[in-house]
């Protein structure tokens, strides 16, 4: 007799792969990696290219099409799955930043076998107008994806002559990151071309280094500035065609040769650095020296001399003797009797110390880039972020429901009719989320400003350009012809307007009114802007 686990393990093997694959549709990528571990028949069975293919669908990151585009690239739909898990959705989003104030948002989307990373460019309305128009936009960073599933990262810039490519590491990346940190990463050299690491000899140069090392964050934010400086200084490759285009698929034959030779010349740049233009990545050849890197020695020489200073200046001091009265001599018996110091509290590493522990914990020193959760205070849906730091925080977003149709990223502008071209209006981008109201009893609807198209910044990012009260109808007319136009629903709101500084506007009363075609209209009561 057969019990019953057996029965069901050999009835799943008597299936088709093509049958297998469609029912693991109905399973994550996690199940299907614990099925692989039951055991080698199983395994064979699970562990093909169509039951990854299916799961790089599941994932819904990117269409089918791109899908078996991204293929040609990579080694397996396996490695392509693991991909589009570990890092394409948890960074896909809005990202948004504290400084400067104008043109601070990007958004992150796939690329071709990689992440990109867009900055929204503050721009006027189109001719096209919003729905019809192009959003410009310059590339921030990118992940890429190497054939072996291994990943590579580059932070795009210009210099005085032109656009550089800085090459760096991926450091690690949470499923539910909120915070994305731009750091100098610590390595250790490799002593030989095989791969042999060196022996840690420098962990004796500081007693008061931890096993983990000093966090790039624990350092003074000019130390932080400095070393970002220097690194990229030192990695940087300038760039033209095709390197500096062609970030994202099309449907055109051409566009992919020229993608996938793109992608290969960044791969190389990884392996070998910028002069690696007549070199394969099929050659097994060892490097003793990593391009996307800077010695220590290197380093130190351009942070200047204090850095080989490690003693604290307060140490250096000359301390004066004191008298000690009678209760200072009493008060240090007793604490020597208990077993308590009589010395002073200790003092906390100065920043020259920091400084140092976090040299002395790698040989070289490269770009990293870091995705981390962590809990953030916001306010309205605008998160509150550190001004000394170079990090982007990630907007939450919602699928609609039912009751809350109207939230995500909207684009718009100022004036009536809608689709009207007038030079010099600015684009907006707002986050529309909801909450309620502070005595909670009413549903509210924010509309956050997140970019602003003009040529300074009027209020500042995170401020609602309107708050619209859902529960309460608005019985207010709309002040112009609506042009045919149906209208659903009104409410009761407040909108932007000027306070105390720049930092802190005030609001005035006025209406949210629901249009057909996907519309929302804000109409100040007082002076009938739209």
């Amino acid at each position: 007799m057969m019990n019953k686990e057996s029965f069901g393990a050999c009835l799943l093997l008597t299936l088709p792969q093509d049958v297998f694959a469609v029912i693991s549709r109905f399973v994550s990528p996690s199940d299907i990696c614990n099925l692989i571990l039951c055991g080698k028949s199983i395994c064979a069975l699970v562990d093909s290219d169509k039951t990854w293919l299916v799961q790089c669908e599941v994932v819904k990151v990117i269409p089918l099409f791109e899908i078996v585009q991204w293929r040609i690239g990579i080694s397996s739909y396996k490695v392509l799955c693991r991909f589009l898990v570990e890092v394409v959705k948890p960074l896909v989003g809005i990202w948004v930043q504290e400084n400067p104030e104008l043109g601070n948002v990007v958004y992150v989307m796939p690329g071709f076998l990689s992440v990109v990373g867009c900055r929204i460019i503050p721009q006027k309305v189109g001719p096209l107008w919003i729905q019809e128009g192009r959003v410009k936009w310059s590339p921030v960073f990118e992940i890429i994806c190497g054939p072996d599933g291994s990943n590579g990262f580059f932070l795009h810039g210009r210099d005085k002559e032109g656009s550089c490519l800085y090459p760096g590491f991926v450091m690690g990346i949470e499923k539910s990151c909120n915070v994305l940190l731009l750091e100098v990463e610590p390595r250790r050299e490799k002593i030989l071309c095989n791969e042999i690491e060196r022996e840690d000899s420098r962990k004796e140069l500081s007693g008061k280094i931890n096993e983990g090392g000093v966090p790039f964050g624990n350092l003074a934010f000019s130390d932080r500035r400095s070393l970002l400086d220097i690194v990229t200084n030192h990695v940087s490759v300038r760039v033209g065609e095709p390197l500096r285009g062609m970030l994202f698929p099309t449907r055109s034959k051409d566009d992919d040769a020229m993608m996938l030779e793109r992608r290969t010349m960044l791969l190389k740049i990884l392996k070998f650095g910028g002069n690696s233009k007549h070199l394969k990545l099929e050659e097994n050849e060892q490097l003793c020296y990593n391009h996307i890197q800077i010695h220590i020695n290197k380093l130190s020489e351009n942070l200047g001399d204090d850095i080989d200073d490690m003693e604290d200046i307060e140490d250096q001091r000359e301390v004066t003797p004191k008298k000690k009265s009678f209760s200072r001599f009493l008060r240090s018996g007793i604490k020597h009797i208990l077993g308590k110091s009589s010395s002073s509290k200790i003092k906390p590493p100065s920043s020259s110390e920091i400084r140092q522990s976090f040299l002395s914990s790698g040989d070289t020193f490269g770009l990293s880039l870091k995705a981390s959760c962590t809990e953030l205070d916001s306010y309205e849906g605008w998160p509150i972020m550190c001004a000394n730091s170079f990090s982007l925080y990630k907007l939450p977003m919602k699928n609609p429901v039912d009751n809350q149709e109207y939230a995500g990223l909207w684009g718009g502008t100022f004036g009536w009719p809608p689709g009207k071209y007038i030079e010099g209006k600015a684009l907006f981008l707002l986050m529309l989320t909801y909450g309620e109201s502070e005595d909670g009893s009413e549903r509210v609807l924010f509309g956050t400003k997140i970019l602003e198209g003009n040529g300074f910044a009027e209020r500042p990012n995170g401020s609602s350009m309107f708050v619209a009260n859902i529960d309460t109808p608005s019985l207010e007319p709309f002040p112009f012809d609506t042009d045919g136009r149906y209208f659903e629903q009104s409410y009761m709101g407040e909108g932007i307007a000027d306070g105390y500084g720049f930092r802190y506007p005030g609001s005035k009363p006025g209406s949210l009114f629901v249009i057909s075609n996907d519309l929302l209209a804000f109409v100040w009561q007082e002076t009938k802007d739209v």
